[in-house]
């Protein structure tokens, strides 16, 4: 817990980091009062390749991650749609540079989702609330590789971050499921939040594990930014 405060300072100083948050991470695969205080993640968006690999060898902190966690996943992103401010800031701009399948038109591979609210303080009940059907429907869901809630702040401020068979399984959950979509419904009626922001990638490459495998990996993920120590 103590490196949530003391990498601040580290970061900052980081060449090449554009935009960074340590997110601590809830009990389940969304957002949830529960909070692990074993496990966090690291969300950076880098300059080029050469500041990532630049910082995996040579900072303080990935070189902690290999010495102290018991688990380690990373995986890199390329982003191919964004819409919202995060803290003011559009922090993920599309990539031209890299082929990106959705330019395709193509369905297939596995796709990365993150969401982040600032929720109001007169709807936090009504949020919470929410969340066990919403939960337990994504539990259920047909193509959802791995997911995980995340957050900056205690309850206010929460995220997830979620891997996906491909963009067909991404629609299902967000459209056909009743619990998400009703959800939906209710943050866009009582304007639930202050500031929201959802972003789809295309994963690229991942090393270590999550809860004991690659999510991206397995035989459905087919070929394979972020990480999440574990203490």
């Amino acid at each position: 817990m103590r490196y949530m405060a003391f990498d601040r300072p580290v970061l900052r100083r980081t060449a090449g980091l554009v935009f960074w948050r340590l997110l601590g991470s809830g009990r389940g695969p969304s957002m949830t009062l529960g909070a692990d205080l074993r496990r966090w993640a690291l969300l950076a968006v880098w300059r080029d390749e050469r500041a990532l690999e630049e910082f995996l060898a040579c900072s303080p902190i990935p070189a902690r991650w290999r010495r102290e966690a018991i688990e380690t996943w990373h995986v890199r992103l390329t982003p191919i749609s964004s819409r919202g401010r995060w803290n003011g800031v559009e922090p993920f701009v599309p990539v031209t540079g890299r082929p990106a399948r959705s330019e395709t038109g193509r369905e297939d591979g596995p796709v990365a989702v993150l969401t982040r609210a600032s929720i109001r303080p007169s709807r936090l009940l009504a949020f919470y609330r929410s969340i066990p059907a919403v939960e337990r429907s994504l539990r259920a869901q047909d193509g959802c590789l791995a997911s995980v809630g995340l957050g900056e702040w205690p309850l206010a401020r929460q995220a997830t971050f979620s891997l996906w068979r491909d963009a067909a399984a991404v629609r299902a959950f967000a459209y056909a499921g009743r619990a998400h979509r009703e959800v939906v419904g209710r943050v866009r009626a009582h304007d639930w939040y202050s500031e929201e922001l959802f972003a789809r990638f295309i994963p690229y490459a991942s090393a270590g594990t999550w809860d004991g495998a690659d999510p991206l990996a397995a035989p459905a993920a087919g070929p394979a930014y972020g990480g999440t120590p574990e203490r």
